[in-house]
């Protein structure tokens, strides 16, 4: 049963205080009344964290993640279709919950709603696990009467998210592996191998090739300075991560990354199937266009992006249609603007922009799966020419060398 943490004041007009259990906060009031104490404050109580409460967060035991929020969403659901109600629904999944933090969240939710908040209201306080499209669409399910349909539409649309990202990680996978490989192979091969070279090339007595002096001189640089190398390189990636937490930091770090080669393209086109799919789904749940534009654009998880959709939402307020603003946007291609048109004229807007997310899901699916053979050719250049350098640099010395011996 929930605990409730209360102070107020007794006949004497003196400060009291405690814990009490009960479902509910008017229980607790009516308990204090009866034992002559006028209740000030009475809210749901946090114990403090054990020690190993705090063991836990550090290895990030009771972290919320994706996957958690997906099958909370999922189960949500089916127990609300069901006719289950929304109190029961959480206490059930709290007392079959495994992971810590879902346990702790789903009662904290309880407690809530115990004292009177609606859902949206008690998932607005934990918005390290809901983001503000979650919270919005739940708060528009709570108002339409539609919260099962609106659970149904979160699983499918953190689903799609899921499914996004796993498909970037795998396809950057294979080419952080080579580059990696390339910078350890490069760092050992300047800090062991060259300088064992160079005692060999100091005995040859002879002017070494332009090449091999570029060689020499970049390892001996790095031998001697590597201590400063590395502390430079952390305060550089220190400076640029604070950087990019500042709002224009951010966006000049997404408004690049969707300039990179192969790689940019695919982030455009997954940022902009999580904003239409999101607008359709939205749209479709009888949220006005002004707010859903405004919740497409935090799902885009791109600063750049973001904004050129908040753009579009301010040119809708000034009276343009949604086709002008999105020329203006300069983010969509002919073909999705001509979707955009019909589905304006047609009054199937909604399903139009369903149309377009999914045809940008297919097409970076299917950069994905050809991103390998489109990034193999620019690794390969990029080791023949370090095989190159070195060929050149090291060996001929040693071609020189063999040639003299022959005369």
């Amino acid at each position: 049963m929930p605990r409730f943490s209360w102070y107020g004041r007794d006949a004497a007009a003196q400060a009291q205080s405690g814990i009490l259990e009960s479902s509910t906060r008017l229980q607790v009031a009516d308990m204090l009344a009866a034992m002559g104490i006028v209740p000030v404050v009475i809210e749901p109580y946090n114990p403090p964290p054990e020690a190993s409460d705090t063991f836990r967060k550090l290895l990030r035991r009771d972290r919320i993640g994706d996957v958690e929020l997906l099958l909370f969403s999922r189960q949500m659901h089916t127990l609300s279709r069901a006719g289950v109600p929304i109190l029961r629904a959480l206490q059930g999944l709290q007392e079959s919950a495994t992971h810590d933090g879902l346990k702790r969240l789903l009662g904290e939710l309880r407690s809530a709603l115990d004292a009177g908040h609606e859902l949206s209201h008690a998932m607005g306080r934990h918005e390290q696990v809901f983001d503000r499209f979650y919270i919005s669409m739940i708060h528009v399910g709570e108002t339409t009467g539609q919260l099962t349909e609106i659970f149904e539409s979160l699983y499918q649309h953190l689903d799609f998210q899921r499914l996004m990202r796993e498909q970037i990680a795998s396809a950057l996978r294979y080419p952080k592996f080579v580059i990696i490989a390339m910078v350890v192979a490069v760092a050992i091969i300047n800090i062991f191998v060259i300088p064992a070279f160079a005692k060999v090339f100091e005995n040859l007595k002879t002017e070494l090739p332009l090449m091999t002096r570029i060689l020499l001189g970049s390892s001996k640089f790095v031998v001697a300075w590597w201590p400063a190398m590395a502390v430079g390189a952390a305060i550089a990636a220190l400076a640029a991560r604070a950087f990019v937490r500042t709002p224009g930091g951010r966006l000049a770090w997404d408004r690049w990354k969707l300039s990179i080669p192969v790689a940019g393209k695919i982030l455009r086109k997954g940022a902009l199937s999580r904003a239409c799919r999101s607008l359709g789904m939205v749209m479709r749940s009888g949220v006005p266009l002004l707010e859903g534009l405004r919740l497409a654009a935090a799902v885009t998880e791109n600063a750049y992006m973001e904004r050129a959709i908040l753009d579009m939402r301010s040119g809708v307020e000034r009276g343009d249609n949604v086709l002008a603003v999105s020329r203006k946007a300069g983010i969509f291609t002919p073909i999705v603007l001509q979707m955009i048109m019909v589905g304006e004229e047609s009054g199937t807007l909604d399903e139009m922009l369903d149309e377009v997310g999914l045809m940008y899901q297919r097409e970076v699916e299917y950069e994905l799966k050809t991103m390998s053979a489109q990034i193999e050719p620019i690794l390969i250049f990029f080791l023949g020419a370090i095989v190159l350098v070195l060929a050149l640099g090291v060996f001929m010395p040693m071609w020189d060398l063999g040639k003299a011996s022959l005369k």
